[in-house]
């Protein structure tokens, strides 16, 4: 992608949907983590099922103690690798209220230290709990900037980094909304929409893809 069409690619985005946001429901920055730290190959609609049973029962890092490794299970079973997951929150939970207050912490360094949270589970945390301009590279993110041309990289991290270099300031903190969204829904892996697509002027990706003829599905 040129960079001259870097902008134009945002700005259609923005109109589109000036506000985006998260699928993961959440109303408190431990929700958010939680929420993140569960949806690790799993669906957002998936985790939500989850959480809407969970969060009135236990939203906070005390709560999820308090129900115990057991308990914390039986909420969260339908997700995949539930187990491990429940391990890494209750740990987490525990190193919130040792050492941040109950509080989650709003720098890299110390969301990286708990268990189950990696780069991209810290990047999601930084940017729509804090409004921080950071890039969580998820399969989506990693396919539709290399598909377009707007970042590509060999794997996530260097499309981070090309991300991070290239999307314009103005639309850095909620570009990764608009990237995930787009990929989720319209330049998806195995047919991208481009027919439905409002950045398709502005992308690499060729030739582009016809809309289905009547009577057929897409």
């Amino acid at each position: 992608m040129k960079k001259s069409d870097i902008e134009p690619f945002f700005a259609v985005l923005k109109a589109a949907n000036p506000t985006p946001q998260t699928e993961l429901e959440y109303t408190t920055v431990f929700e958010l983590l939680t929420a993140v730290l569960l949806s690790a190959q799993a669906t957002d609609v998936g985790v939500n099922k989850a959480t809407r049973k969970l969060f009135p029962v236990a939203n906070t890092p005390q709560a999820i103690l308090d129900l115990g490794l057991e308990g914390l299970e039986s909420y969260i079973k339908t997700i995949g690798l539930y187990r491990s997951k429940a391990k890494h929150l209750m740990e987490t939970c525990r190193m919130l209220v040792e050492l941040h207050d109950s509080k989650v912490p709003d720098n890299r360094e110390a969301l990286e230290a708990l268990p189950g949270v990696g780069r991209k589970t810290a990047n999601v945390v930084l940017n729509v709990a804090f409004g921080q301009p950071t890039m969580a590279v998820d399969t989506h993110i990693f396919r539709v900037s290399n598909r377009t041309g707007l970042a590509p990289g060999k794997n996530p991290l260097e499309v981070e980094k090309q991300l991070l270099k290239r999307v314009p300031d103005d639309y850095a903190v909620d570009s990764h909304h608009w990237l995930i969204l787009l990929g989720r829904y319209v330049c998806q892996a195995r047919k991208p929409r481009c027919w439905e697509c409002v950045a398709s002027p502005y992308c690499d990706f060729s030739p582009k893809t016809p809309a289905p003829t009547a009577g057929k599905k897409s």
